[in-house]
């Protein structure tokens, strides 16, 4: 593969890939901002790496993965969190994750796993094995959390809905 088709082939890429990676980081993040930031330098890590990234099962997932860790790797030197407000969750919505603000709400009130589990499988559309692989788990684990989420999520998000489950 010659430089030349590097550059197309990553440009189709990104022109492909860099709506949905952002939605996926802003509805994990449930900060716009910061997603743009973290999903800009995961793109400029794939260029860096676009052989090896290229060739990849599932390269949107690769961004994706590379942006949340950078994302966690600037909390750890930061050794703080900034507690998520309901105005950055509004604001990451009226910005275009394309999703609900009471989902965005939900899905941050999830454990960190859950909420990876549902962004990958869910709104990246990643199978359970692939996200898996993504996450560093077994797929056992994948079917569990996003079992768990799930359960919360419709418990928080159809309460009424949730009450005849139980019934």
């Amino acid at each position: 593969m010659g430089v030349s088709q590097d550059n197309a082939g990553f440009a189709e890429f990104f022109a492909a890939s860099w709506d949905p990676c952002l939605r996926v980081v802003a509805a994990s993040t449930g900060n716009m901002t910061l997603a743009e930031d973290q999903t800009a330098e995961a793109f400029a890590r794939a260029w860096a790496s676009w052989r090896k990234v290229s060739r990849h099962p599932a390269p949107r997932a690769w961004v994706v993965r590379s942006a949340l860790n950078a994302g966690a790797s600037w909390w750890y030197r930061r050794r703080k969190e900034t507690p998520l407000v309901s105005d950055d969750i509004a604001a990451a919505d009226s910005q275009g994750t394309g999703l609900d603000t009471a989902a965005l709400t939900a899905l941050r009130r999830l454990p960190a796993r859950q909420r990876e589990v549902i962004v990958l499988r869910i709104l990246l559309d990643l199978d359970i094995d692939t996200t898996a692989r993504q996450l560093g788990i077994a797929p056992g684990t994948v079917r569990a959390h996003l079992s768990r989420a799930m359960t919360a999520l419709r418990h928080e998000l159809d309460p009424a809905t949730a009450r005849e489950i139980k019934q």
